[in-house]
């Protein structure tokens, strides 16, 4: 089945860093265009793990996601890609994002100022993909009379975002948008409409993650994902996308249960219905039902979730690109 959007699958970093070859090898053989590896403090890191997923496949892209300017530097950033792209020509993209707050707290890291931080940072590596002397004075960072000697190269930048600001700041000065996962699809329709509002006839390429499974009877796959699911949406930032969902959920008493590490009440308030609206889950049919949703919603990139296991990855993406 030709299905009108590219595939990505999303891998979080905590599996063995031994099994990313054959997770990239069946992501391939099941029609993904890009592997997202997350980078996430404290786990394994992405450009050790894209460099293995590239040498273990022919052209999957690998997408290193989000790299926080706050924990690296947008030159090492740029470097990381940029090698990658030395050694694997036009299979890489550098997605930027502010990095997961409780980790970052965890590091010491603060976080001041984040849309000129993210601004600059998108500045800097452009500016260094290029090739050209670079001479960026700016707020945040400075860099002047270097360059990159892998330069020039054609790497896209994309950035994460979810706030109005910073998917503004995607659609005016980034090569693309992601949306997190466990967003519901009315909310990513909203959220793309102000990316594409600030691109200004720019075009921007739409990305977001969807966290998937796949059963008969959709049961059990509700359960695989449901703490992954809940974990998300306890944040109150989410407000807006529980709204525009249509789910009830009470999210004070969600992220009490969270705290109290009391999963049958976590289980309990992100019922069937949350899982519905801010997932794919169910039957194959049903899977690819919801991913047409969020093809419709904008996203021309839908980047499957949830999934680690190659024989799983390949069995999911075999049912999402079937005929019926």
């Amino acid at each position: 089945m030709t299905i009108p959007f590219e595939l990505g699958l999303a891998i979080d970093g905590f599996t063995p860093a031994a099994d990313i070859a054959a997770q990239a090898r069946a992501a391939e053989a099941g029609g993904v265009d890009t592997l997202w590896i997350a980078t996430h403090l404290f786990l394994r890191d992405p450009v050790a793990l894209g460099a293995t997923a590239l040498a273990a496949t022919k052209t999957l892209k690998v997408a290193l996601m989000a790299v926080s300017p706050y924990a690296m530097h947008p030159v090492h950033a740029a470097m990381g890609a940029a090698t990658l792209d030395e050694l694997f020509p036009g299979r890489v993209v550098l997605c930027l994002g502010v990095g997961a707050p409780g980790d970052q707290d965890a590091a010491g890291i603060e976080r001041p100022r984040p849309l000129a931080t993210l601004r600059e940072a998108i500045a800097v590596c452009r500016a260094l993909f290029s090739g050209n002397t670079i001479d960026h004075q700016g707020d945040v960072f400075n860099v002047t009379q270097r360059r990159l000697v892998n330069a020039p190269c054609d790497i896209p930048i994309v950035l994460a975002a979810s706030g109005p600001k910073m998917l503004e700041l995607a659609g005016s000065d980034a090569d693309g948008v992601i949306i997190s996962g466990a967003t519901s699809a009315p909310f990513v329709e909203s959220c793309l409409a102000r990316v594409t509002a600030a691109a200004d006839g720019r075009k921007i390429k739409n990305s977001g993650i969807v966290y998937t499974g796949i059963d008969g009877d959709g049961k059990a796959g509700a359960d695989s994902l449901r703490r992954t699911l809940g974990f998300i949406l306890r944040g109150g930032h989410h407000a807006e996308n529980v709204r525009m969902g249509g789910a009830s959920l009470d999210q004070e008493a969600l992220r009490d249960a969270y705290a109290a590490e009391n999963w049958d009440d976590v289980d309990r308030f992100v019922t069937d219905d949350v899982v519905t609206r801010h997932a794919a889950c169910g039957d194959a049919a049903h899977v690819r039902a919801r991913l047409a949703e969020y093809n419709a919603a904008g996203l021309d990139h839908v980047i499957v979730s949830g999934i680690t296991d190659p024989a799983e990855i390949a069995a999911v993406l075999s049912a999402v690109t079937a005929d019926n």
